[in-house]
């Protein structure tokens, strides 16, 4: 079955640059990060389903230092279009899907807007997509949801992905064509229900996509999140998970490969507000070109009921021309030194060119070795994804990016680690 609806910087991390914290119960407030440290707990973050609550940004806010306001202003305003978009979903037999009014006493439980994009989002729909995975059910089949651009009017859209208690389920998001778009995305996992959800952004040229994931899990339940962002013009996606009782296991895994002029921006929000939770967040991302920007910022709370906490977080960048940025920020703040271990790790470099040598000694052409260096640092990530039909487009990608690098290199032009 096919359901459709239609809603017609400052501080910068250089190559080379690193920290990595090991893993340790770290008694007190703790934060870090490269490129600068939040100001005040990520705790005390305002949060409404009110726009007049949440202003405009200026750009000088912490969550906004590193975008381009100017480029994401027309997602700031209220009432905006629901014509930009058509989503399609094609659910698994067991899957239930539904077009819902905004006053569906499902929507909002996942969480509270915590930014302008994510409030003006809520505000501004008049009708979500719900997919329901029933309790118990051990779904057969991937379920596909494709948010396809149709014009560049500034719209929202709402996703809500609720998974009944002891379920199983495999969930694809895909972002094309050419939009303007601010969105959420609800995610409710409920006791001892596992969920996959992959968010995959391929946007054409042009594209302006802000997007808040809001995800909630309750007793034993797991939840894998991935994100995976390759095309448009700017790309901000704020995933945020929040553990609700005991058991609770998050991974979160992000893939990106930014080109010249791209601006892609991913800031995670971990919140370990209940005893003896698991999370795990491993991000990491490509750029070449100038003017390619990527944004990483990784905050994780661990507040002083969560006794037991076990987590940990990393960014790796992978610098492949001048000219282009890589902004890496992971924030760790613990309450309590009761817990199981607590660590972030960052860093950003060029090409190893003692790896390049070593290929090329063995005969093997720059070019060869440039893709070989390429795709084993991404090649457990997409292994990890466990969707064969996501992992070979995103090889596919990846080899289409490397021709465009391999192209400056055949030209002349000089490119980091050369």
């Amino acid at each position: 079955m096919t359901t459709q609806t239609e809603s017609t910087t400052p501080d910068a991390t250089v190559a080379g640059l690193s920290t990595d914290h090991s893993r340790a119960a770290v008694e007190g407030a703790h934060t870090h990060g490269v490129g600068g440290t939040p100001q005040g707990s990520r705790a005390e973050r305002v949060t409404s389903f009110d726009p007049e609550v949440i202003t405009v940004p200026t750009g000088r806010e912490e969550e906004w230092r590193f975008s381009p306001v100017s480029r994401l202003a027309p997602l700031f305003e209220t009432g905006l279009s629901s014509r930009g978009v058509r989503t399609t979903v094609v659910e698994a037999p067991e899957v239930e899907v539904q077009i819902v009014p905004r006053d569906d006493e499902r929507l909002g439980r996942a969480g509270v807007p915590g930014d302008r994009t994510a409030v003006t989002a809520w505000a501004s729909v008049e009708e979500a997509t719900v997919v329901s995975i029933p309790a118990q059910a051990v779904v057969s089949e991937v379920t596909s949801i494709r948010v396809e651009g149709i014009d560049d009017t500034p719209s929202a859209s709402h996703l809500l992905v609720h998974a009944g208690a002891l379920s199983e389920s495999v969930v694809v998001l895909d972002h094309i064509g050419r939009a303007t778009l601010t969105e959420t995305v609800e995610v409710v996992v409920d006791d001892g229900a596992h969920l996959t959800l992959v968010s995959v952004q391929d946007w054409s040229e042009g594209a302006v996509h802000a997007s808040s994931h809001r995800i909630r899990l309750g007793r034993d339940a797991k939840v894998k999140h991935i994100v995976v962002t390759f095309g448009g013009d700017v790309v901000r996606v704020t995933p945020d998970a929040e553990f609700t009782a005991e058991g609770g296991e998050v991974e979160m895994v992000g893939l990106y490969f930014a080109d010249a002029d791209q601006h892609q921006e991913h800031r995670l929000f971990v919140d370990h507000a209940v005893p003896s939770c698991k999370s795990r967040v491993t991000y990491k991302g490509a750029l070449q070109g100038a003017g390619a920007h990527t944004v990483w910022v990784g905050d994780v709370l661990i507040r002083a009921e969560a006794e037991g906490t076990d987590t940990y977080e990393l960014n790796r960048n992978l610098v492949l021309s001048d000219g282009a940025r890589a902004d890496s920020v992971p924030n760790l703040e613990i309450e309590t030194g009761l817990i199981e271990g607590a660590g972030h790790a960052s860093a950003t470099g060029r090409f190893d060119d003692e790896q390049l040598f070593y290929l090329q000694a063995r005969g093997i052409p720059e070019a060869d070795a440039r893709r070989l260096v390429v795709r084993g640092f991404f090649a457990e990530l997409i292994q990890a994804i466990g969707v064969e039909s996501v992992e070979q487009r995103l090889l596919d990608s990846i080899e289409a990016e490397l021709s465009k690098s391999m192209s400056v290199i055949e030209g002349g032009q000089p490119t980091v680690g050369a």
